[in-house]
């Protein structure tokens, strides 16, 4: 069964100058993540920008990541959708390929009740691939509630949940509800060492898209009871996290980031639109004080 702990990127789609996919880079950066001691992958999520890829883009990227990882760290794509027969049907693609898991975003748009989000996992469930609930109600106009997080815990693939509520409270709740049965990990880089000292397993990162190695070790040093460290290192990366959220619609800021220091990333898809000058600019200062830039 799928392991929930450390650092697992939330990675970003690398597109060429004529937009398609550049699975080239991709599987660089899937190596470069191994090589960084990244402990596991998420295409193909909201940092992925799963909405604006066709079925079939979305589908290679799985079987990329898949493929490049060769089985050495865990690969655990995003495959949910506010259809729950078009999310089953992607989470059977991810189980045909051999991904690991499936991180399964709640259903946007349509916002189910609580009772609809049950029976919308439940069907999920039934796939047999380890699966791991997206809680972010700030981009699904849903909050799944501790008590509906605690009965999914309880069926046979449900293994994890992504939690980026943004409420510390909820989390801990979380935690407590569903302690030995079902990994919690931060959805908010900022939030990574709150929830680690309230028993969260780790992250799903869109900063170790820049510092997988850091981001890795916090989590790490935290669990080798190596405070002090992790304290540190959440404070190098957290006004960097928390800009990448905050200055526009991620993945804008992070892919922006990226091509900054190096990595040609490319562009994020209609409709999203490029960084604004001022925020591009405030950006560059971050990456300078993170020592990315000079």
């Amino acid at each position: 069964m799928l392991q929930l702990r450390g650092s697992f990127v939330a990675l970003v789609t690398p597109f060429t100058s004529d937009d398609r996919v550049n699975h080239a880079l991709l599987r660089e950066l899937v190596e470069w993540h191994i090589e960084q001691g990244t402990d596991g992958l998420v295409p193909v999520g909201t940092t992925g920008e799963s909405p604006t890829l066709t079925y079939e883009e979305h589908e290679a990227v799985i079987e990329t990541a898949v493929e490049a990882a060769a089985g050495r760290i865990p690969v655990v794509p995003g495959t949910g959708s506010n259809s729950t027969r078009e999310a089953v049907h992607m989470t059977q693609h991810a189980k045909l390929v051999g991904a690991d898991g499936a991180l399964i975003v709640l259903p946007y748009y349509n916002r189910p009740s609580q009772a609809g989000l049950i029976a919308h996992i439940e069907r999920l469930n039934e796939v047999g691939i380890p699966l791991v609930l997206y809680n972010i109600p700030s981009r699904t106009g849903i909050n799944m509630e501790p008590e509906t997080t605690e009965k999914l815990s309880y069926l046979d693939n449900v293994v994890g949940i992504k939690e980026a509520s943004g409420n510390i409270n909820q989390m801990s709740e979380v935690v407590i509800r569903t302690q030995g049965r079902c990994a919690v990990m931060s959805g908010d880089d900022a939030l990574t060492l709150p929830l680690l000292s309230v028993g969260g397993t780790g992250v799903i990162s869109v900063v170790a898209n820049l510092f997988p190695r850091e981001m890795a070790r916090l989590v790490a040093a935290w669990e080798e009871g190596k405070r002090d460290e992790a304290l540190e290192l959440h404070q190098k990366l957290f006004l960097l996290s928390k800009a990448l959220l905050a200055l526009e619609t991620n993945p804008g800021p992070i892919k922006e980031a990226m091509s900054m220091v190096g990595y040609p990333v490319g562009h994020v898809r209609q409709p999203l639109a490029p960084l604004s000058a001022a925020n591009r600019e405030r950006l560059r200062k971050l990456l300078v004080e993170a020592g990315l830039l000079s």
